[in-house]
C-alpha cells in the first residue's frame, strides 16, 4: 500500500524535505465524483521536486505522495480542525477549489465514512513513515530537521487579500524550530533582494510542521510557502519557467544547507 501512496527516499544527513501536495493521483471510482474544473488539478504545488532536485546530492531524505491533495490534505490535521481560525481555509478532504467553488458534483462530496476510510489508506500511511524516518534521523544524529515545502498561486481572494509574498516562512509563531534556526533562515530569505517573504504570516505552517516540529526535542520543522509567481506560469498548463526557476533553485537549496549546518552546530 505505502507504494501506491508516498515514496520516501532516506538520505544520510540529518534533514528530511516533505512535499505533501505534489501528488497529481485520483483512484479511478473517485474521478466521477469530481466536476470535470477538478480533473486539471488545479490546486497542486506544481514542479517542487523539479525545484528541490538538489536533495539527493545534500545527502537528505525526501518523502513524496502520489494522491492528488483534492483526495486527501496530508497537511490537515486527521480530526480535521481549522488551521487558521477566521480565514477561509479547505478540508482534510477538500470540497472546494482554492478559488472558493465546489469541487464535487452535487451530492457526491465524501461522507464521513469516505473521509475515516481515506485518512486510514491514505493520510495515515505517510505519516507514520514521516514520523519513522524523522525518529530514525534523531537516533542516528542526536537531531532531527524538517523542512515542508509548498508553493501556491499568488492572488487568491478566497483564502487571502491582495498578493502573497513571494516566499512565506511558517514555524507555528516560533513554536516549531529553535529560534536562532528561525533567524538563520530568515537571514537567507532577507538577503535574497529579488524575492519578498515574510515570517509567521498567513501561512504560518500546517499541521506538519506544528505536529512534527518539537524543539524541545530536538525536532525542528519549517514550513516555505511560496508563491507559483516566482518559477512557473499560474495559468493552465501550469508550465515551469526556467528562466524564473534557476534564481529561485539556490534560494532554495541554500535554506536546506543553512538548517543542516545550524543543526551541526546547535542540535
Amino acid at each position: 500500500m505505502s507504494e501506491k501512496v508516498f515514496h520516501l527516499r532516506r538520505g544520510r544527513m540529518p534533514l528530511i524535505v516533505s512535499l505533501p501536495h505534489v501528488g497529481t493521483h485520483i483512484p479511478g471510482p473517485l474521478r466521477g465524483l469530481y466536476v470535470a474544473r477538478a480533473l486539471a488539478l488545479e490546486d497542486t504545488d506544481w514542479h517542487l521536486e523539479a525545484l528541490y532536485d538538489f536533495v539527493g546530492e545534500l545527502g537528505t531524505s525526501l518523502i513524496v505522495p502520489h494522491l492528488s491533495r483534492y483526495v486527501i490534505d496530508l497537511n490537515r490535521p486527521p480530526q480535521d480542525a481549522p488551521l487558521y481560525d477566521g480565514s477561509n481555509s479547505t478540508e482534510l478532504c477538500p470540497t472546494r477549489f482554492f478559488s472558493g467553488e465546489p469541487l464535487y458534483r452535487d451530492g457526491c462530496s465524501p461522507s464521513p465514512e469516505e473521509i475515516e476510510f481515506r485518512r486510514h489508506e491514505y493520510w495515515q500511511p505517510y505519516h507514520d513513515a514521516l514520523n519513522a524516518e524523522l525518529g530514525r534521523l534523531h537516533a542516528t544524529h542526536g537531531h532531527a530537521l524538517l523542512l515542508d515545502g509548498h508553493s501556491i498561486r499568488s492572488q487568491l481572494p478566497w483564502l487571502f487579500a491582495g498578493k502573497l509574498p513571494d516566499l512565506n516562512l511558517g514555524t507555528a509563531n516560533g513554536q516549531s524550530c529553535a529560534a536562532a534556526l528561525r533567524e538563520a533562515v530568515t537571514k537567507v530569505l532577507a538577503e535574497e533582494p529579488r524575492y519578498s517573504h515574510v515570517v509567521d504570516g498567513r501561512f504560518r505552517g500546517g499541521y506538519i510542521t506544528r505536529h512534527y516540529g518539537r524543539p524541545e526535542t530536538g525536532i525542528h520543522a519549517v514550513q516555505l510557502e511560496m508563491c507559483w509567481s516566482c518559477y512557473m506560469d499560474e495559468a493552465p498548463p501550469y508550465l515551469l519557467d526556467e528562466a524564473r526557476a534557476v534564481y529561485l533553485r539556490p534560494v532554495l537549496r541554500e535554506i536546506a544547507a543553512t538548517m543542516l549546518h545550524w543543526g551541526s552546530q546547535h542540535g
